[in-house]
């Protein structure tokens, strides 16, 4: 039998997308499909790493707005259309349109991977001419999908109820790591006084991060509590100016973009993780971020938001601290929870506990059911 080939298609640089990286690994040397992951090539990117999957990127004259977005779908499409394909994957909205194209004329079947409620997030929220157009397209393409999963029951919930049929939950979960003594810090204020404690943000530095309200939040601690930033967005810039007006030095550091192999070693030499969002919309209310799981996977608390899916995991498990609101007084005083030598080794504890469930070993095989029943194996 001939070997199933399955193309991927995502607008982003593919470097840093830990998400369909594993993904795709997962679909190769699981599956034993032939995998394409797709995505769009910029003068600053760097040389891909090698995978058991197939990268191809493609470069586009545009680098943002709408005109990027019809350059890259129409490159998308003429890409797709000479390619001999037997499922095409869209990664989010803004590759469905190609996608289904290209499924419709050369015969083929049509996944959806919605990792996010794209018609909720705020860059799309705040413009609602632009929300207008990705509705529109999202009430055409989805319901003619021949599979679609999503990364929570949220969402999952939210798209069976809008267009009546079936979607899957893969959550984004980290691959386990294997046990070591960096793992399993310590803390306390009164032993480790003259050492940080570092909080660390893993992720884009868009609009709605929580972000601002975190940098508010530091003059309000001590000087020994620092923030990592690692990733880089569009309020990069801005983030960078306030923490210069806060003139918060050493406190707050910026470390770009850090590759998916190298971003654990970061997390290991943080004590605890920061997931924090706006209620900008049902994308942020609805979502369950990788960062979450990656950090309970080091043994790393972390503080999140008391959306639904954070609360129903943090009830179970009790990895972390959830925050009613944004406020840089309310971030402070959780953050000074943390700092209790008896909460945190309790939140590590839950850690410990949980890591051992939230694998992407684990979580790999709903990803293939999805995929087996496209196929007619499942």
């Amino acid at each position: 039998m001939r070997q199933k080939t399955i193309y991927c298609l995502v607008t982003n640089d593919l470097t840093y997308d830990q998400r369909m990286q594993r993904i795709c690994a997962s679909l190769a040397e699981r599956g034993g499909y032939r995998v394409v992951l797709v995505g769009r090539e910029l003068r600053e990117s760097k040389p891909l790493r090698e995978q058991p999957f197939e990268q191809r990127r493609l470069r586009c004259w545009a680098r943002r707005g709408k005109l990027f977005y019809l350059e890259f779908n129409l490159r998308l499409l003429i890409f797709l259309l000479f390619r001999r394909i037997d499922a095409i994957c869209a990664v989010d909205l803004d590759t469905i349109m190609p996608a289904w194209l290209g499924a419709r004329l050369c015969g083929r079947k049509l996944v959806y991977d919605a990792h996010e409620l794209f018609t909720e997030v705020p860059e799309v929220v705040e413009r609602p001419k632009t929300q207008r157009i990705w509705q529109r397209v999202e009430r055409f393409a989805v319901p003619r999908v021949d599979a679609a999963y999503t990364v929570c029951e949220s969402l999952k919930n939210y798209f069976e109820e809008k267009y009546k049929i079936p979607f899957g939950v893969v959550r984004n979960l980290p691959f386990a790591q294997v046990e070591s003594a960096e793992m399993r810090r310590t803390w306390s204020a009164q032993k480790y006084d003259n050492q940080p404690f570092v909080l660390l943000y893993q992720g884009a530095l868009n609009m709605g991060r929580g972000l601002e309200e975190m940098l508010e939040a530091l003059p309000l601690l001590p000087d020994f509590v620092h923030l990592w930033l690692a990733g880089e967005g569009d309020e990069s810039a801005n983030l960078r100016a306030k923490a210069a007006k806060l003139a918060l030095g050493e406190r707050v550091k910026f470390w770009g973009y850090v590759q998916p192999t190298d971003l654990r070693g970061l997390t290991l030499q943080c004590h605890a993780g920061l997931n924090l969002l706006q209620n900008k919309g049902l994308n942020y209310y609805y979502s369950l971020a990788n960062k979450f799981f990656d950090y309970a996977q080091a043994l790393r608390p972390s503080l999140n938001m008391a959306f639904p899916e954070y609360i129903k995991l943090t009830q179970e498990y009790g990895v972390g601290l959830l925050l009613p609101d944004l406020q840089p007084t309310t971030i402070a005083k959780a953050v000074g929870e943390l700092l209790e030598a008896a909460t945190y080794a309790r939140l590590q504890s839950a850690c410990e506990k949980a890591r051992v469930d939230w694998t992407w070993e684990r979580e790999e095989e709903r990803l293939l059911g999805v995929y087996a029943r496209v196929f007619g194996a499942g």
